[in-house]
């Protein structure tokens, strides 16, 4: 996508000037001919690559794709055409969020659909809204359709901000520890040894041994962060692959309070974009296939695409399901009343609300377990730093 600056006429005589994001001056003198105006001339600007460049890397947040979901129902129910309603939000939008409006208002203006747009934008949707909005375009329901896409991305960002804000503390805790441990090895503990090898004692182990780790702090720091670095880069790349993100995987779901909590997520994000894909008329074979790959987690991706598979051979839902492991029994039973009642969406979002429910609970559990045990092992590293300065000293002090 490129920015061209243009210079047009329209039906009046009036002299027209401005910027479009197109594929081609081809496309460009299409989308003003669809405005009525006479294309002049066209010009690419090359002023704006470095804004494209850095678009990559700066994608709409959860919060302003919530915003703009609402908005663009809103506008649309009010009677705006979609293009008038895809260029108020981009006026008005962040920085990163405007430059995908653009993207998406040029490729709706040159005639491909508002779907089609958003899968082309890379602005962060995932496969289940664009899945929506194409089904909301093809009934003329896409006011409401994007309504409920609005509601649901709030429920989860609300979940979500609850279940960060209960980490909160204790990753400000770590942090603070890991900060005091920096700093006690690096700046005080080269003092202190200056001061042991003034006094010339034997020192105890403990000492030695710290301060041999403050030494190689300090004379090898660089060693250091190119360690860490290097390791966190390399775990990145690992848990990315098929075999390292599985092993990951499955160490997190055997955790004890954390593996039943991060399963409880994923129960929850599925039975709400289910009961979402199949409430906008998403059959549920194609919602399935949907959302095996919207959870985040291979193992239970992989269990949805072998019930997608039940499913197409005839199976129910429910009966697909129960035979998989990885789901718990109360989806099944209330997944096989939704099938019976006819109201599966309305089941699915119920069960996602009461596992989401579930997961905040696992969340302060999990927290009231962490404080107790950050709190011995900051008193075990402060007791350890103690001994090895104190024991120096009381030794020192023995020998008069």
């Amino acid at each position: 996508m490129k920015t061209y600056n243009y210079k047009a006429r329209s039906e009046k005589g009036e002299t027209v000037e401005g910027v479009l994001e197109a594929i081609s001056e081809r496309q460009v003198a299409m989308i003003l001919r669809g405005k009525g105006l006479l294309t002049v001339s066209v010009s690419e600007n090359q002023v704006n690559e470095l804004a494209n460049l850095l678009s990559k890397f700066n994608k709409p947040k959860l919060d302003e794709i919530v915003v703009f979901t609402r908005q663009m129902s809103t506008m649309i129910e009010a009677g705006l055409s979609l293009v008038d309603a895809l260029g108020i939000l981009k006026d008005q939008s962040g920085p990163g969020l405007e430059l995908v409006l653009g993207k998406v208002l040029t490729e709706v203006e040159g005639g491909k659909s508002f779907a089609l747009a958003l899968e082309e934008s890379d602005g962060g949707f995932s496969s289940v809204y664009i899945a929506l909005v194409k089904v909301g375009e093809s009934a003329g329901l896409l006011d409401k359709v994007m309504m409920r896409m609005a509601d649901t991305l709030e429920a989860e960002k609300e979940f979500r901000s609850k279940t960060k804000g209960a980490l909160v503390y204790p990753a400000i805790v770590l942090l603070g520890m890991v900060a005091v441990g920096v700093i006690m090895m690096v700046f005080v503990m080269p003092r202190m040894t200056v001061m042991y090898t003034d006094m010339g004692i034997e020192l105890p182990m403990i000492t030695r041994v710290l301060i041999g780790i403050s030494d190689f702090m300090v004379k090898f720091w660089y060693l250091l962060l190119f360690g860490v670095g290097g390791g966190v880069v390399f775990l990145s790349r690992w848990v990315k692959t098929e075999i390292g993100g599985l092993l990951v995987e499955q160490l997190q779901f055997k955790l004890p309070i954390w593996g039943q909590l991060k399963k409880d997520i994923i129960v929850a994000k599925f039975a709400r974009t289910t009961g979402l894909l199949i409430s906008a008329g998403i059959s549920v074979l194609d919602a399935l296939r949907i959302v095996a790959d919207t959870l985040g987690s291979r193992i239970f991706g992989d269990a949805i695409r072998r019930v997608a598979t039940r499913v197409e051979k005839g199976v129910s839902l429910a009966d697909g399901i129960g035979n998989i492991e990885e789901f718990p029994i109360v989806l099944t039973r209330m997944i096989a009343v939704g099938e019976q009642t006819g109201k599966m969406d309305d089941v699915l979002t119920r069960l996602a609300v009461y596992y989401e429910s579930e997961s905040a609970t696992k969340v302060k559990a999990l927290t009231t377990a962490i404080e107790p045990l950050i709190m011995i092992v900051m008193g075990v590293g402060v007791g350890l730093l103690v001994a090895a300065v104190i024991l120096p000293i009381y030794h020192l002090t023995s020998q008069f």
